[in-house]
């Protein structure tokens, strides 16, 4: 009640929220601030209450409280409401899908009844696919941690490299700073609108937008244009000579953040906590910046 009328702006506003009456929201924070021996709002000289000082400094503890208490009501949901009828996972195109496969290998096994939706998107596709319940959870890039009401936590760094054709002009070892800008760039772009107006590496005013990493490695064999990839991704081909690592002065690589994210006061069910410990454990073993 006490966060409600703090986010509402009022009692009344708050006992309409709430579905209760308003004598009622008001003798509840009075039964509060009796039992903390302080008063959490200034009630004189103004139709709206506004905290005080010390009820400002207690709102971020009682947040976190509130959200402690959500977590737990939904770690009993999930541990009493049995195994889930399917789990949707979706995963970053950056994500190396050699962990991918041995993470869904090893769910096969332990849960050989519950049917697994695999969704590998870009940028912010995955979480649009989470808040809009469509996937259960998700391994997501660097926006996450700016998305309300969601829980994230830290995976470790993909490195991305730029790369070319052996036959593309940047393919050169003396290119001078911002020749790069020059020439066609290929930038993955996002099925969703999380990331719309946001630019990321581009350093090209010349660009093709490309929805699949897949077609954007291809074309990028093709000479067509230059642009960063996934390093565990074109190894092999930087390795054989059908790619080139670009002696980009001002970009020799970038990082790119993985997170593992999940809808705040969800209640992931037994096969979903299972593939939540596997990616903790099995991913950070394969990011290139693991976190510390």
């Amino acid at each position: 009640m006490f966060l409600t009328v703090v986010d509402e702006g009022g009692f009344g506003a708050a006992a309409r929220k709430l579905g209760r009456a308003t004598s009622v929201i008001s003798y509840a924070l009075s039964n509060l601030e009796s039992e903390l021996g302080m008063s959490l709002f200034d009630r004189e000289g103004s139709r709206k209450p506004k905290l005080t000082a010390k009820g400002q400094a207690l709102l971020t503890e009682v947040r976190r409280v509130d959200d402690d208490m959500d977590r737990l009501r939904a770690r009993v949901a999930g541990l009493t409401r049995g195994i889930e009828p399917q789990v949707a996972l979706a995963l970053d195109v950056m994500v190396p899908m050699s962990a991918a496969a041995e993470l869904l290998r090893d769910f096969a096994a332990a849960f050989p009844t519950v049917p697994m939706q695999l969704h590998v998107e870009a940028l912010g596709g995955g979480l649009a696919r989470l808040l809009s319940g469509r996937a259960d959870l998700a391994v997501t890039g660097p926006i996450a941690p700016v998305i309300e009401n969601t829980d994230h936590r830290y995976l470790g760094a993909i490195t991305l490299v730029p790369v070319c054709a052996p036959d593309h002009p940047l393919a050169a070892d003396d290119l001078r700073l911002g020749e790069a800008r020059d020439y066609l760039q290929l930038v993955l772009t996002d099925r969703s609108t999380l990331t719309e107006g946001q630019e990321f590496s581009v350093r090209s005013p010349r660009t093709w937008r490309i929805a699949d990493l897949s077609a954007k490695h291809a074309l990028l064999i093709q000479g067509i244009g230059w642009g960063n990839m996934p390093l565990h991704m074109v190894q092999k081909d930087l390795d054989e000579g059908r790619l080139v690592r670009m002696s980009l002065s001002e970009a020799p690589t970038t990082s790119y953040d993985l997170w593992l994210v999940t809808r705040r006061r969800s209640a992931p069910g037994p096969a979903t906590a299972w593939i939540i410990d596997a990616i903790e454990r099995i991913f950070r073993t394969v990011a290139d910046l693991p976190p510390t």
